[in-house]
């Protein structure tokens, strides 16, 4: 990704006034949030600066959004392992640890 587009991103956040790391839900909610306070038919006064501001805050969240759809999640569990992330579930993630213990393991564990 280049400088100019990292900017773009930067300048999409701060319109959408996101923190540093948000969900794809928190950006969509972020929109919602702002299209309806800024919206040209909702706004009284200024509809000229209403459409520029809407305009601004549809554009930030074009680049969010492709930017969010760019980013590939591992689907094959062998990918999510060498990419650092952990392919399982919180029930098999503590069966895996201590399913062997008669305390803790009240089921038989799942064939794969």
């Amino acid at each position: 990704m280049t400088a100019d587009e990292w900017q773009a991103i930067e300048r999409a956040r701060e319109v959408l006034q996101l923190p540093e790391r948000a969900s794809l839900t928190e950006i969509k909610r972020s929109y919602r949030r702002l299209s309806k306070l800024h919206h040209p038919d909702t706004v009284a006064g200024d509809p000229e600066g209403a459409s520029e501001q809407m305009y601004q805050i549809t554009a930030a969240y074009e680049v969010l959004i492709r930017y969010c759809g760019e980013y590939r999640f591992p689907l094959k569990r062998e990918e999510a392992e060498n990419a650092g992330l952990d392919p399982y579930d919180p029930e098999d993630w503590w069966r895996a640890r201590f399913g062997q213990d008669p305390l803790w393991n009240s089921r038989k564990p799942r064939r794969r």
